[in-house]
């Protein structure tokens, strides 16, 4: 690597590190204001939320790899250009594709941050927050338990509990089940303990009744010195958290094994996308800062800056992002549509390379007007 590109490579991962930074502080502030009022509402600790944040870490800097690596490129090479660098390495012979050399390096540098991210950092982390997600949804005690308060755990469902020990000993409980007009039911019991069970959490009373009120108006009472109470039939089913495709490993992915996608209730097709979105995405970091080098070198020096082409290399990153999302729609409803994916980076890729070779065509000069006697 010659010296020229070691310092233009240098100047664009310093630049990229910095946009980096700020982009995913942004992203993640953002979601862990949502994410606090969430788990500190459950009645988490803040350790748990710290937990939750670390683990959404890797998505958030999956989704800001592209936009970094644009605006470390658009950034840089502006300043090189009213700086007169870049002019001066082309007044030396220096090709548009010669110059794009350390560029196209620093996009495949980000392109392998992000396959690293896509294929093992995103999958383990989201396994991760998803299995934790399970056990604090199963901790029913942090859920949905608290004393002196009415809660309702799900619709039609009340739960009263006037004191919970220090020992996790329930005190004076009460439960109203009207799920079913039909067959409305009533516990009550004086103390109670919660279990934990391979079915989900268990909830064992002591020393109270069950009122039952069927649909003819008869009610009926049972009596009981300990009774088992299944608390899963409280949990609505949307409340338990279950794995997605972007849970899962790329292998799975691209197997699309009919019992995953059960597990899942996605389709085939979303397999398939989702699997080759891995392999495609990455490489739009790479086109999105070979989109901005290139449209940028379409102008020359100027004491007004560049804005105008920096204009243009905004519009065509919109316009490879359009693509891409049309893509991505197109292939979740067809499993054979799983090439479309790949259209939106060799578009940037082919784009940059035709803004590369119109950037050293000779430009005419306009004509001076001729002299007069």
């Amino acid at each position: 690597m010659s010296r020229f590109d070691r310092y233009l490579l240098s100047h664009l991962l310093a630049l990229f590190g910095f946009f980096s930074l700020v982009l995913v502080a942004i992203y993640w502030v953002n979601r862990a204001v949502g994410l606090f009022d969430e788990l500190i509402g459950d009645g988490q600790s803040a350790l748990v939320f710290l937990e939750f944040s670390l683990l959404t870490l890797p998505n958030v800097i999956r989704l800001v790899l592209p936009i970094s690596a644009f605006a470390a490129t658009v950034y840089g090479v502006n300043r090189l250009m009213a700086d007169s660098e870049l002019i001066v390495m082309q007044a030396t012979g220096f090709s548009s594709f010669r110059l794009a050399r350390p560029v196209l390096w620093f996009g495949l540098i980000v392109a392998l941050m992000m396959l690293v991210l896509m294929h093992v950092l995103v999958p383990a982390s989201r396994t991760m927050l998803a299995s934790r997600s399970a056990e604090i949804a199963e901790n029913v005690t942090s859920r949905y338990l608290s004393d002196g308060e009415f809660m309702h755990p799900s619709k039609d469902v009340t739960l009263f509990i006037r004191e919970i020990t220090d020992t996790g000993e329930l005190r004076d409980l009460f439960i109203a089940d009207n799920r079913d007009p039909a067959a409305r039911s009533v516990y009550t019991a004086s103390r109670a303990l919660l279990a934990r069970s391979d079915t989900g959490p268990k909830l064992i009373m002591f020393d109270g009744m069950v009122q039952n009120l069927s649909g003819a108006e008869r009610l009926s009472v049972t009596r009981f010195q300990d009774f088992t109470y299944d608390l899963g039939r409280l949990i609505e089913a949307g409340a338990l958290p279950r794995r997605d495709v972007e849970d899962l490993s790329t292998p799975d992915l691209l197997r699309a094994d009919p019992a995953l996608i059960a597990e899942t209730g996605e389709s085939r097709a979303a397999f398939l996308s989702e699997a080759h979105a891995r392999f495609a995405m990455p490489f739009l970091g790479t086109a999105a800062a070979l989109l901005g080098f290139s449209a940028l070198l379409l102008g020359g020096f100027s004491r007004f800056g560049l804005w105008r082409q920096i204009g243009v290399a905004v519009g065509l990153l919109i316009f490879v992002q359009l693509i891409h999302t049309t893509a991505m729609s197109q292939s979740l409803r067809n499993p054979m549509a799983w090439p479309l994916v790949y259209a939106a980076p060799l578009t940037g890729l082919v784009l940059s390379g035709l803004l590369l070779w119109w950037s050293q065509r000779p430009r005419r000069r306009p004509k001076l007007p001729e002299a007069t006697a």
